[in-house]
């Protein structure tokens, strides 16, 4: 990736220039979540929908990687070292607070669902709901295996910290019942309304996290 202005190169994972003008230099990372349409469509009625008539004839939902994401699998064109706390092509929820990384196996976040933890001063909660296919199985991303969505969020609202659980495809709140989104927006109950405020994160393969961050600490459950 390379800036018109300046020409620097930057590290795509990092969002750090590596050479140029302003080599050194970070983009400031925006909260980002990987969730299916419907879920967008819900939250966002009125949102924007990038159109397919972009002037090129493709098939926009054909997976070029078929099987990539399979967990029993190596990643191609990596040479790097390989960190065996998990398996290359786990994926987990990831996150870096402080200087601080800590990865979410998708196989544990799958499995609670609902996850509080805490990554130095700061509390979190870690959403896992179903929602998204894989756009990395299937040779058509339509016919791909379900993945789920996550999210990341700090579990405080107006000054009370909210515990949650899972239920029938819900995320609730232990303090109001109120029911929550994998946005993280109350729908529905007393804090209808409220949004959790997001933490950065992303969904990542293992070893590509793993080799940037290597000092990470893996959530075992």
């Amino acid at each position: 990736m390379f800036d018109r202005e300046t020409e620097s190169w930057w590290q795509q994972f990092t969002g750090e220039a590596i050479v140029g003008e302003l080599t050194g230099k970070k983009l400031r990372q925006l909260p980002a979540q990987i969730v299916g349409f419907a879920q967008f469509a819900e939250a966002h009625p009125e949102g924007r929908v990038l159109s397919r008539e972009t002037g090129h004839r493709r098939d926009y939902g054909k997976n070029p990687y078929t099987g990539y994401d399979d967990i029993n699998a190596a990643p191609f064109l990596y040479r790097g070292k390989r960190d065996d706390r998990l398996a290359p092509m786990e994926k987990v929820v990831a996150v870096e607070i402080d200087g601080r990384s800590k990865a979410y196996p998708h196989a544990v976040t799958r499995k609670q669902r609902i996850i509080h933890d805490r990554v130095g001063q700061q509390e979190l909660v870690v959403f896992h709901g179903d929602g998204a296919t894989s756009a990395l199985d299937a040779r058509q991303i339509a016919e791909s295996k379900e993945t789920g969505s996550t999210g990341v969020f700090d579990p405080h609202i107006d000054g009370h910290r909210l515990q949650f659980r899972y239920e029938n495809g819900v995320f609730i709140d232990a303090r109001t019942g109120s029911h929550w989104t994998i946005l993280g927006l109350a729908v529905r109950g007393e804090l209808k309304g409220k949004q959790l405020r997001r933490i950065v994160h992303g969904d990542y393969f293992a070893f590509a996290w793993l080799a940037f961050k290597p000092d990470t600490e893996i959530f075992r459950g």
